[in-house]
């Protein structure tokens, strides 16, 4: 399913939104449904739509980062 470095760049996406976003909690990890190459932590997201918005903008930085570094297509997916 996920190899080793998959899930430690998974971890780390989670953890630098942790930093800025506390309120937010870890559910899982799961391959894309549109893409099995593609995983999605699997997160609940602040109910704050200020928050939402600046959680997606910082999430989708961290992942492009993750994606142009390592190859590996990573982002956030709402788990409520």
């Amino acid at each position: 399913m996920f190899n080793p470095k998959q899930i430690e760049l998974s971890h780390m996406l989670f953890n630098k939104l942790k930093e800025k976003f506390p309120e937010i909690e870890f559910v899982g990890l799961s391959e894309s449904a549109e893409n099995r190459d593609n995983i999605w932590v699997n997160i609940k997201y602040p109910h704050d739509e200020d928050r939402q918005l600046e959680l997606y903008e910082l999430s989708g930085d961290i992942s492009t980062d993750i994606l142009l570094d390592f190859g590996y297509s990573i982002d956030t997916i709402s788990a409520y």
